[in-house]
């Protein structure tokens, strides 16, 4: 045999071994129609986005959109972006200065009057992605360093309000003037932005340090009269945060959806018959002080996004058991499962060495009915690929899934679908949006085989999801997938503001 017909034939067989060794396909696991598949952004450091601080704005462009473009190919779609990570904001705010993370310097703003956050909004959006603005509520430096801030810093603003704690100041949440405060900024966050949500992380009272003690005694002698604890008075302050946040935000952005990411263990059993069996030495309920369940349960936020960053069969916090725990406590928020990319290939535990891991994880949660997504941290880390995550997350996300809906009928009404006609570079799809339609956020592209339309539940039934061009009526995208020669029969839907679809569109039939 010579030799390149030997290499070949040696190269086809390790294919077949290679392709005997996958499972069946119809025995994979079904991609769902509607997942949330975000990745947190982190800013603080400069972790995830800007590259390195600048004033410079097509730098700060450029960053996002190869960012953004990254994430969208490896098939998210939501990005949950720290617009302010400590006092400090990556928009012109009435309350915090420029962040130092963002331009370099706090308070040095970017040039040429940029707005970044409106750019960062507009991107996603264009790319496909919604944006939820990730704020810190509390943290209000990441160190003790007051001569790096900036004059519209809260530490010259309102320095009463500060707690110096672990090497970092915080505001004290047991003072009503910050409550205000904070509710002001989710305000001017939702009024003046497009945004899809709202998002607090685990921050809430900061982690515990050995031997020292939160410093709010002064403030709970002067509010916390009526509380028989620290504790409850303190978990009232949370709650209340939260409560305010839920209603400032629907009065401004009704349909933007409020979300938190809590510590992965809310109580231990050992502590609460409704707790986890877990042995974790915090809890987000005992040592956060944030009830996260009573959040739930009351309807003050529409997401929990826990944070299971350890692996399946970790003794002291299993992540199996914990998606299950989470999935039944869940109350009336969505459940989405935070998930540690930055630990793939990057721990002492053998089992973030395997390539299997993550992946795992995400199909664990896909077959649990109350788990509806997974959320990624960090986006840089998804991205750098180690062990192959991306690849295995990029392969998991390959059909394109819409984001779960809130309840109700679509505001948005079927859209007008011409005729789909063959050209060279693909079946071409023309349609207008009808009247009701002025305010769909997305278009849903249906292909089905031959001349008749199949069932639009499924997700392989969706060939693109279109972000709408705003200010557009007529729309159009070239299928150049289309097999030459066979029939095709198209069918469009509309997605409104709270992510619901529209009645169909009158089928159109590509003939071959």
């Amino acid at each position: 045999m010579p030799v390149q017909n030997k290499s070949l034939a040696l190269c086809a067989a390790a294919f077949m071994l290679f392709a005997l060794s996958l499972p069946p396909i119809q025995a994979q696991q079904p991609s769902p129609k509607r997942e949330f598949r975000g990745a947190w952004v982190a800013t603080v450091l400069s972790l995830d986005y800007p590259d390195r601080p600048t004033t410079w704005p097509v730098a700060l462009k450029e960053d996002w959109k190869n960012l953004v473009a990254g994430l969208k190919a490896a098939g998210l779609n939501a990005v949950i972006v720290q617009v302010r990570p400590a006092a400090d904001a990556f928009y012109p705010s009435r309350y915090a200065p420029w962040s130092a993370y963002l331009t370099g310097q706090q308070g040095l703003p970017p040039e040429k009057g940029f707005d970044p956050l409106e750019f960062m909004i507009a991107e996603a959006h264009r790319q496909g992605l919604e944006f939820h603005a990730w704020l810190n509520p509390y943290r209000a430096s990441m160190n003790l360093d007051t001569t790096a801030f900036a004059p519209g810093h809260v530490f010259h603003q309102h320095r009463k309000w500060l707690r110096s704690y672990g090497g970092r100041y915080y505001l004290d949440p047991g003072i009503p003037a910050v409550r205000h405060h904070l509710s002001s900024i989710v305000a001017e966050l939702a009024a003046q932005y497009d945004i899809d949500g709202l998002h607090f992380d685990d921050y809430f009272y900061p982690y515990p340090v050995a031997d020292a003690p939160f410093p709010d005694s002064s403030s709970f002698a002067r509010y916390g009269a009526r509380y028989d604890s620290v504790a409850d008075w303190r978990r009232f302050n949370v709650d209340r945060l939260i409560q305010m946040t839920d209603s400032t935000l629907a009065r401004h952005k009704p349909f933007a959806q409020f979300g938190v990411s809590p510590f992965g263990v809310w109580r231990n059993l050992a502590d609460d018959p409704r707790g986890s069996a877990t042995q974790a030495s915090v809890s987000t309920y005992d040592h956060l002080y944030a009830d996260v369940l009573r959040w739930a349960q009351q309807g003050w936020v529409d997401y929990l996004v826990p944070q299971l960053y350890w692996h399946r069969g970790f003794e002291p916090a299993d992540h199996t058991a914990l998606q299950e725990w989470w999935g039944k406590y869940r109350g009336k928020a969505r459940l989405y499962i935070g998930h540690a990319a930055y630990r793939a290939g990057n721990s002492t535990h053998e089992q973030w060495r395997s390539a299997g891991e993550l992946p795992a994880q995400v199909k664990l949660g896909r077959a649990n009915p109350e788990i509806e997504g997974a959320v990624f941290f960090r986006a840089a880390s998804l991205l750098e690929n180690r062990l192959g995550t991306r690849d295995s997350i990029q392969h998991l996300y390959a059909l394109p899934a819409l984001l779960p809906a809130r309840p109700g009928a679509s505001d948005c009404s079927s859209p007008r679908l011409k005729k789909a006609k063959t050209k060279r570079k693909g079946n071409l799809i023309r349609w207008k949006d009808s009247r009701g339609t002025a305010e769909a956020r997305q278009f849903v592209i249906y292909r089905f085989e031959g001349q008749k339309a199949g069932s639009l539940e499924e997700a392989r039934a969706i060939r693109y999801i279109s972000p709408a061009n705003r200010g557009q009526r007529r729309h159009k995208f070239i299928d150049g997938e289309a097999q030459a020669g066979k029939a095709y029969t198209y069918i469009i839907t509309a997605v409104d503001r709270a992510r619901r679809e529209s009645l169909p569109s009158r089928p159109a039939v590509v003939q071959p």
